[in-house]
């Protein structure tokens, strides 16, 4: 009897599922939303849709979902990934249709597809950075041209053990373009995502500040694209 009782809720449920990847964009008021809500809506909206989702099959059933790579709170982006299963071989305009009726504002589904790649096979992703400061656009991009110059860009990292390293990040910026638009500089960056070793945009910026002194006025950061060991788009 005890035996019984252990066993998962669904055990002998062998369901035939249907892998899904979703792009999405989360921009405006939604980037906001912290990842933990961000599930939860999802949840919702995968419900409210009536898609025949496939649940996990443990103690605690529940809807699957799984999202690659995690966007900080603050960001925007149109290309942000989240897999799931269906029960049914649905076709993918319809996945989008049904499902993008039910998004929070600022939140659209732009594409279903066959997952291609892993989530492991995620090395890097790209983000545009526009921020405006207590001094001249032209003055900042010069201090940000005398700021990746240098040899080292030392911070203190933390680590899952909840030790402190000196890390030096120079090596990791990899800085596609810089200009000044309007008031303020605009960034294009590659940082590293997902593996060993990340790199978030704020990190990068919020240095830059602290190095020079600057006060910031206005930031705003969207993460472009996400891509894999060969420079290709994780799809």
């Amino acid at each position: 009897m005890a035996e019984k009782m252990l066993q998962p809720k669904n055990v002998d449920l062998r369901l035939e599922r249907f892998d899904r990847r979703i792009v999405y964009e989360k921009c405006g008021r939604a980037k906001y939303i912290s990842h933990l809500d961000l599930m939860r809506a999802m949840q919702r909206a995968i419900k409210r849709a009536g898609l025949p989702v496939w649940y996990t099959q443990g103690f605690n059933p529940h809807i699957y979902l799984m999202f690659p790579l995690t966007l900080s709170l603050g960001f925007e982006s149109r290309v942000e990934v989240m897999d799931l299963a269906l029960l049914e071989d649905m076709p993918f305009e319809e996945t989008v249709r049904r499902l993008d009726a039910q998004m929070s504002e600022g939140m659209r589904i732009v594409s279903c597809a066959l997952p291609v790649h892993k989530h492991t096979e995620i090395t890097h992703a790209g983000y545009k950075i526009r921020f405006t400061a207590d001094r001249s656009p032209e003055e900042c991009r010069g201090l940000f041209e005398e700021f990746l110059a240098r040899d080292k860009i030392e911070i203190e990292k933390r680590t899952k053990k909840k030790t402190a390293n000196i890390v030096d990040i120079r090596p990791f910026i990899d800085v596609r373009e810089i200009s000044c638009g309007g008031d303020g500089v605009c960034l294009d960056l590659l940082l590293p995502a997902g593996g060993s070793f990340s790199l978030n945009a704020n990190v990068v910026i919020e240095t830059f500040f602290e190095m020079y002194g600057l006060e910031c006025d206005e930031l705003c950061i969207e993460r472009t694209k996400i891509l894999i060991a060969n420079g290709k788009l994780f799809t």
